[in-house]
């Protein structure tokens, strides 16, 4: 359709198994530039395999992935080729991910953290690798832990050197997994504060959570997951209103508790 915008991700007949179990079976979903897409539904229900099959941190065994304009099409229990690792790459340049564990090299600084992609990965030069660093670490709030080790920061701090470190690349998508479930609500809240700032600026974030606040607040649209499909997907308001129906409004209510 002419003048159509082309979506940041697209996703078709996304299948993905663990020996005999089936954790995707057929996920279609597309996600438009700027939007703040949330992911909800109970453990088990394929989540997380979903968002790490977009960046390829796991291989679907059948569908096509499109992510910033690179589109794959794993060919099933293949390994990828030489083609196939390029444009993994070049998926992974577009995009970065915060992992529920923080994944800091616990050796290194905050700032050495941050800048490691940009030096390692991008060929900056350190100074104005560095500099870039602070600038992120004060977005966030922790321009004076700069030169703290992980081991230093509280789970909070640690949570959001690593969104730093995930936007020091330039991103056109970030991807959270659960980026909130091992932090207490005061830590959880300062990273929650950086998120929003996120949503804020237009920042594509697909954002795996049970922060039920968080997603009214910041949502634009919610999907709920389970049995390794996606059962609800809906605008924030009609997602968190009757149109989500009794099965989503059981969990929400669980979860809430």
């Amino acid at each position: 359709m002419s003048g159509a915008v082309e979506p940041v991700i697209r996703v078709q007949g996304l299948h993905k198994r663990f020996g005999g179990n089936a954790v995707l079976r057929g996920v279609d979903l597309e996600v438009p530039q700027g939007q703040v897409l949330i992911v909800m539904g109970p453990s088990g229900s394929g989540k997380t395999t979903f968002i790490r099959c977009l960046n390829f941190l796991e291989m679907p065994d059948q569908g096509q992935v499109r992510v910033c304009g690179v589109e794959l099409s794993p060919p099933r229990g293949a390994l990828p080729d030489a083609a196939m690792r390029r444009q993994i790459r070049q998926i992974r340049l577009q995009t970065s991910m915060v992992f529920q564990s923080f994944n800091l090299f616990a050796h290194m600084s905050a700032l050495d953290n941050v800048i490691e992609g940009l030096v390692s990965v991008q060929g900056w030069k350190r100074p104005a690798a560095s500099e870039r660093g602070m600038e992120l670490l004060a977005k966030v709030g922790l321009a004076d832990k700069a030169r703290s080790l992980p081991g230093q920061l509280s789970g909070g701090q640690k949570q959001r050197v690593a969104i730093a470190r995930a936007l020091a690349t330039g991103p056109k998508v970030i991807l959270f997994d659960e980026p909130t479930s091992a932090l207490d609500p005061e830590l959880r809240d300062e990273v929650l504060r950086v998120m929003r700032a996120l949503a804020s600026e237009g920042m594509t974030m697909v954002v795996v959570t049970h922060e039920v606040r968080f997603a009214r607040e910041v949502a634009d649209r919610v999907i709920f997951m389970e049995q390794g499909v996606v059962q609800t997907d809906l605008p924030r308001d009609a997602f968190f209103g009757a149109q989500a129906g009794e099965r989503v409004r059981q969990f929400l209510g669980a979860v809430s508790c």
